[in-house]
């Protein structure tokens, strides 16, 4: 891979400890890899969506924000949350000015469960979170998001959100 711009944030993020999470950038560099190769690609992108944190069968595993192994590859699991993001990014033509990105970028939680971050956690995430945030426009998706940011909110398409989610976001966007 060649040289990628984001590479000292992404070594920072790999080597952070975030209270009891699983950093999934720790120890993979194609998870590092593919974030700074992420992270470059929508460096100019003015709007990030933000969510809660890094997702058992999402960004634990694909190291990119509500993206799963199996939309980067064809394999792997799926993930709703992230099926339905860019499926409604897609819809709203808005795919190339967004990027994706969660208040706590590491995963808590088991490899087969999620958990709530803790507020020492995301206050220990708080500096990855003003870097990517850093002039865009900042879009928080679902309440743990919303709390941590001061942002408009958008319903997190998880349990039942989908249609809340994508009609929340076509609003804010003026689409």
């Amino acid at each position: 891979m060649g040289h990628c711009s984001s590479s000292s944030f992404t070594a920072e993020l790999a080597a952070a400890r975030i209270g009891a999470t699983h950093n999934q950038y720790a120890r993979s560099p194609r998870r590092r890899g593919r974030l700074c190769a992420y992270l470059d690609a929508y460096a100019d992108a003015p709007i990030v969506l933000v969510g809660e944190a890094a997702g058992y069968r999402g960004a634990r595993i694909s190291g990119i924000p509500f993206t799963s192994e199996r939309q980067l590859t064809g394999r792997g699991p799926a993930e709703a949350s992230a099926t339905i993001v860019h499926r409604v990014l897609a819809e709203l033509g808005v795919e190339d000015d967004v990027l994706l990105w969660n208040v706590v970028p590491t995963h808590p939680g088991t490899a087969t469960s999620n958990r709530a971050p803790s507020r020492r956690e995301i206050d220990a995430a708080r500096p990855f979170l003003d870097e990517v945030t850093r002039g865009r426009t900042v879009i928080a998706v679902g309440r743990i998001a919303a709390a941590s940011l001061d942002a408009p909110y958008v319903r997190h398409p998880s349990h039942g959100g989908a249609s809340a989610f994508a009609s929340g976001l076509r609003h804010m966007l003026g689409r």
